[in-house]
């Protein structure tokens, strides 16, 4: 036992040395003759197969009507072809698969976990092309999820964690499509209908929407004909119009929502960053110095550690297509909220004029750099970081030059970054608490 022991400590502290210079295996890319990108990148050693198929089809797509992609999404694998939610669900334990659906404000996703074997692959396959391509949006299926939605809606608003994320992305996004949550209100996801689902479905699940995210154990053939079976029953159809951006920010804004709580829950902000943003990493690693690594974290240590003004505080980048936010957030006394708002938002003022120090810049390398092997160590994790990677459009060696880019990073990078995003005579600010319990 003792010697078990030893070989996984010996296995980790190699995993931490040698991270740096991890090997990120190589994404190739192409397009299928459906029109979708295909993003592959093989592994061996486990007779598995990750595969995440992702359209441009979040929330931002809803329209008017709030909630709709969150349902659409949602409701896949209730029913699809000749077979029920049961069937669906027995074809796949059949055969050891697994399968889930998701959305954000940017994208929804199918994902799907096989094993390798001919047969066994087969039937995923084939279950999932059906859930993408032939979904049936039964009535009483619609009628119950979206009684299921509505019902979630209300008990959100008994959480004022969930009430001050909603209105600081309202008071961030005005009118934009980030601005609403993505399971939408009562009173936009009351009115929507099984024909609205069907119109979504048909507008933005086409093969020329849909990105295919490949990983495991098979060949680039293999890989090619399980992307074509996946698009095969998909409409060509074309990818929508890119969001419009947000619009600037003009001025500072305070919003305060009184609810029955011991503590008042803060968060405040401006417009981050896209994506594909030029100074992605100065951004990202200043602010792991700043807010994102806990308690060490610059935010925690002013707010928490000095002051005991709250449990934790923190802050981050949200990057996202058009401008994601960037927040900190942090929870305590309602008593003692104007306390810890003012020093957090001082803490990162300061950061914003005058950047870390050389040994806060060179521990959060070391952190960042010696973490970064550990989202690339399964199937699943490298298939939602090279998911990321294809849909935002990064660089095919995003994954492969990560860490040299981290280590480029400067304290002058940090502080020009920060400096032209974070202003903060434009920071959004919300409080949803202090009132009487």
């Amino acid at each position: 036992m003792f010697v078990k022991r030893m070989s996984r400590w010996i296995v980790f502290l190699f995993l931490l040395i040698s991270a740096p210079v991890y090997a990120v295996p190589e994404i190739q890319h192409w397009v299928s003759p459906q029109g979708g990108r295909i993003y592959f990148v093989p592994t061996e050693g486990l007779p598995l197969l990750d595969v995440q198929v992702v359209f441009d089809a979040g929330s931002a797509r809803d329209g008017e009507k709030f909630g709709l992609a969150a349902l659409t999404s949602g409701m896949l694998d209730t029913g699809a072809g000749d077979w029920d939610a049961d069937a669906i669900a027995q074809r796949l334990e059949s055969v050891g698969a697994s399968m889930g659906t998701g959305v954000s404000r940017d994208s929804a996703y199918l994902s799907l976990r096989s094993l390798t074997h001919p047969e066994k692959l087969g039937v995923a396959l084939d279950t999932a092309r059906e859930v993408l391509a032939h979904p049936r949006f039964e009535q009483k299926d619609f009628d119950r999820e979206k009684n299921r939605t509505l019902l979630a809606i209300k008990q959100r608003g008994e959480e004022p964690d969930e009430l001050v994320e909603i209105a600081f992305f309202q008071v961030l996004y005005g009118n934009h499509p980030y601005a609403h949550p993505q399971e939408g209100f009562a009173e936009t996801v009351a009115p929507l209908t099984r024909e609205d689902l069907v119109d979504f479905h048909k507008r933005h699940y086409v093969a020329s929407n849909a990105i295919v995210v490949i990983v495991g154990d098979v060949k680039r053939a293999e890989a090619e004909a399980v992307a074509e079976k996946l698009l095969s029953g998909l409409e060509k159809g074309s990818a929508p119009p890119a969001l419009p951006a947000p619009a600037p920010l003009q001025s500072a804004e305070i919003i305060k929502q009184q609810f029955p709580s011991e503590q008042t829950h803060v968060r405040a902000g401006v417009l981050g960053m896209t994506a594909t943003d030029p100074d992605y990493f100065p951004l990202y690693v200043g602010n792991h110095i700043l807010g994102g690594s806990g308690l060490v974290s610059r935010v925690s240590t002013e707010v928490r550690e000095k002051r005991g003004l709250s449990y934790s505080a923190y802050s981050y980048f949200m990057p996202l297509r058009e401008l994601g936010p960037f927040q900190m957030g942090l929870q305590t006394r309602n008593d003692k909220a104007e306390e810890a708002l003012r020093v957090a938002l001082d803490t990162i003022k300061d950061f914003a004029a005058n950047g870390p120090t050389d040994k806060e810049l060179e521990a959060a390398k070391k952190n960042i750099i010696g973490g970064f092997v550990l989202r690339l160590d399964s199937n699943q994790k490298l298939t939602l970081q090279v998911a990321n990677v294809a849909f935002y459009n990064r660089p095919l060696d995003y994954l492969a030059t990560f860490t040299e880019k981290v280590e480029a990073v400067t304290r002058e990078d940090i502080k020009r970054a920060f400096r032209s995003r974070i202003d903060p005579g434009k920071m959004r600010t919300v409080l949803v608490g202090g009132g009487a319990k």
